[in-house]
């Protein structure tokens, strides 16, 4: 595994923040361990390997670009998600008053706000701008899905005098900050992009977490709460709730676990069969004859092979179009308890685009506060082709080209997948 982060050139200047940081800086040389598992280190010892780590984040001593002169660009891509305005706000007051940076300027609408022809004008970001934002949902700068041209963004970087792009965004805007800045280096420009995970969905590679998530969570435990409230009110009530998830089951089994109030819990990573000894339905008839009422949580991402190939069907980040399964379920179990003649009293929850919408929690904020400094020290030093990700509770460089293109599941063995089994007592789902 490939960890070393790029760099401009040599960091000649000395920091600003010495005035104010207490002489706390950070080394390049200083690493956090991907692993804290002893076993795994001992194993990479006697193999006479180094154990994998990844460069620490921080404020270095010494940075490359020159305040004064250097100008700063940042850019939110692809979907809503909590924590967007704080991550905005937070690059703004550290590259101004921390740093001295004068010059910074907000791409409008994604990567199509560098397209001339979009008609998007950038906005000038100062603090008085962005000082009451935390409170908005959104991004103030908007954004865009789809992809540019990368050549043609350069360009445009090139005539605004910018060093400095900040690009935040989950998987597929981390793919086009890798692409973007290997077209920067081929074309010998002084830019440095560094990249912020956002992905409501916490299923970035590497990072064990991106902003948004703890917001989402929150958010979603209050919706099995009512979907629990509901279904317990009516005689064989059942409570369906459509999370977030596409590809990973993080958000539909923390909040399980969160509220537990949930029986069932489908998620991407792991499959399960509708009919059948086992399967859902028969699941469902004996849970609800047993205690009159059932809520089931599943991530939108789940049984999606119930709906056959879907060669071909993508959005316009070139991501897979989903069915939608929160319809499929509530079809299938409202027509199987129909054909038994048996009345139920189906309540079907889809908060998605009232939970990407909203501002951050508390937890979000923070974060997002650690991450957008964080990336304005490494950017300032001249790092580039790079993220700062979270691991083992310390914040880190990570090279765009491990996370790009890549995602994170939750582990059908390991111990949040466990604790949800415990908690629902669902068992597999495999109907025989």
């Amino acid at each position: 595994m490939d960890t070393e982060i790029l760099n401009l050139g040599v960091c000649s200047l000395a920091s600003p923040l010495r005035f104010t940081h207490g002489g706390r800086f950070v080394s390049d040389d200083a690493r956090i361990l991907k692993s804290l598992d002893l076993s795994e280190i001992l194993c990479a010892a006697g193999q006479g390997k180094e154990p994998v780590s990844f460069e620490a984040a921080g404020p270095r001593e010494r940075i490359y670009f020159d305040p004064a002169r250097v100008r700063a660009a940042i850019v939110t891509c692809g979907g809503l998600c909590p924590g967007l305005n704080d991550i905005i706000r937070s690059l703004v007051i550290e590259l101004y008053h921390r740093y001295g940076v004068g010059n910074i300027t907000g791409i409008r609408h994604g990567l199509q706000g560098f397209m001339p022809e979009a008609g998007h004008a950038p906005l000038e970001l100062t603090p008085a701008l962005v000082e009451r934002i935390l409170d908005m949902g959104g991004t103030i700068l908007g954004s865009s899905r789809g992809p540019q041209d990368f050549d043609r963004i350069c360009d445009e970087l090139e005539r605004a005098g910018v060093q400095l792009l900040f690009m935040v965004g989950g998987d597929g805007t981390l793919t086009a900050a890798h692409l973007l800045a290997e077209t920067v280096r081929k074309r010998g420009m002084d830019l440095a992009v560094v990249g912020i995970p956002k992905t409501i969905d916490n299923d970035i590679a590497i990072t064990e977490r991106s902003f948004g998530f703890d917001t989402a969570v929150e958010e979603a435990t209050r919706a099995v709460r009512s979907a629990h409230t509901e279904a317990v009110a009516y005689p064989m009530g059942v409570g369906l709730i459509r999370l977030m998830g596409r590809h990973s089951g993080f958000i539909a089994a923390t909040a399980a676990l969160a509220q537990q109030d949930a029986n069932f819990v489908l998620i991407p990573e792991v499959p399960f069969d509708m009919d059948g000894e086992g399967g859902l339905l028969w699941s469902l008839d004996r849970r609800l004859a047993e205690r009159g009422h059932a809520v089931i949580v599943v991530a939108e991402g789940a049984g999606q092979h119930f709906f056959g190939e879907r060669e071909g069907l993508k959005d316009a980040s070139g991501n897979m179009v989903l069915k939608d399964i929160g319809l499929f379920l509530k079809d299938a179990i409202e027509g199987y308890f129909r054909a038994k003649d048996q009345v139920i009293a189906m309540k079907y929850i889809d908060p998605g685009y009232m939970i990407r919408s909203l501002p951050a929690n508390a937890g979000d904020s923070v974060f997002c506060s650690f991450l957008a400094r964080h990336a304005v020290h490494a950017a300032m030093a001249g790092k580039t082709d790079m993220l700062v990700g979270c691991i083992n509770g310390a914040f880190v460089h990570l090279p765009l080209a491990l996370c790009a293109g890549r995602r994170r599941h939750v582990d059908p063995g390991g111990p949040l997948w466990q604790a949800v089994l415990e908690t629902t007592g669902q068992g597999s789902l495999r109907g025989v």
